[in-house]
């Protein structure tokens, strides 16, 4: 069994771990860290986990940690990853940071989020998107630090990347505008003015309109100029992104048909188990995905245009969060990417 150690197991993204882990057949969660409530036991401040888990939160050093798992989830939030990192990699810890923390190089990370890199050293981290890192689960890599991707980006990149590696996109100028729609969950566990119930129910909010820090993420990615513009919705879970790409029209003209368009991702994408190519777009929906690790993908190209609209779908707190930890755990290890994976979505 893998023992899995999580630090930061209150927030979303940390209980979500806890959901999926406890399924994961080959796992074993050996401790979960809360300051706020160590000494209680996990299922009584998580009703729903009981009766499956009978750990207590628990607040320990991070050597500790370290010596009890095998591989360390850190459910953090932005700027703390960096202060438990560089000692779990010096106790030889495999770690998967769910935080923004290492997803850039320190000098971007500062310019973009604002804040110092406290971590001095410059870590070798693997971009967590295993459909264009396969890298993960090379044995001869021996990956120690997985960055886990933001959730935006997840839904973003993976329907982009396709067209941008087949070489059809101008790269020098912004030909991807990008728009994701967002459920609330994604704000955190903690309330803020945009998840707040009444500034939300009915409505629609879009934020941080043409700076968000994801954009980093994004254009480090794909190696595209993008622009990128993020919406709350009164919804729980999911991220509902459309791409609208601009081919390079000088060396396609608007003559590429769909059936090319489709081949270019059924190609890259073979394999790929999680990614789910959807021909009907009304099929693409926050519901087909809730609760679920697959992205789905689906496409339509503008008559008498050099424009294709990609639309992807998203569950934030899996496939954008969680499920893709694990999803990475599982290479790590040498695992099917399905293990603890596996499941339908959950409809209504």
């Amino acid at each position: 069994m893998i023992e899995a150690g999580i630090i930061g197991g209150t927030g979303y993204t940390g209980l979500e771990l806890i959901r999926l882990l406890l399924m994961h057949p080959r796992v074993n969660i050996s401790i979960v860290t809360s300051r706020r409530y160590k000494g209680k036991k996990i299922s009584d401040v998580n009703p729903h986990l009981f009766p499956f888990i009978e750990l207590d939160y628990e607040d320990v050093a991070i050597k500790e940690v370290a010596d009890r798992s095998d591989i360390v989830f850190l459910a953090v939030p932005h700027g703390s990853a960096m202060e438990y990192v560089p000692e779990l990699m010096e106790s030889g810890s495999r770690v998967i940071d769910l935080s923004a923390d290492y997803r850039l190089k320190r000098a971007d990370y500062e310019r973009v989020y604002l804040r110092e890199h406290k971590d001095k050293e410059e870590r070798d981290a693997v971009y967590g998107l295993t459909e264009l890192h396969p890298e993960i689960a090379d044995p001869d890599t021996d990956i120690a630090l997985v960055a886990n991707p933001g959730c935006y980006p997840t839904g973003a990149i993976l329907a982009v990347a396709p067209l941008v590696r087949a070489g059809i996109v101008k790269v020098k100028v912004k030909q991807v505008v990008i728009d994701s729609k967002s459920g609330i969950s994604g704000a955190g566990a903690e309330p803020s003015a945009s998840s707040h119930f009444p500034n939300l129910a009915e409505n629609i909010v879009p934020y941080q309109i043409t700076a968000h820090r994801h954009v980093a993420e994004m254009r480090k990615e794909l190696q595209v100029n993008l622009s990128f513009t993020p919406h709350v919705i009164p919804s729980i879970r999911g991220i509902l992104t459309t791409a609208h790409v601009f081919l390079d029209a000088d060396s396609h003209g608007f003559k590429m048909m769909h059936e090319e368009i489709e081949e270019i991702y059924r190609e890259f994408y073979s394999g790929k188990r999680f990614i789910r190519l959807r021909k009907l777009l009304s099929s693409l929906s926050l519901s087909a995905v809730r609760g679920t690790n697959f992205c789905d993908i689906g496409f339509e190209i503008e008559k008498g245009s050099n424009r294709i609209v990609v639309i992807s779908a998203i569950d934030n707190l899996v496939k954008g969060g969680s499920g893709q930890a694990i999803q990475n755990m599982n290479a790590i290890f040498g695992l099917d990417e399905g293990e603890g994976l596996w499941f339908p979505g959950l409809v209504p």
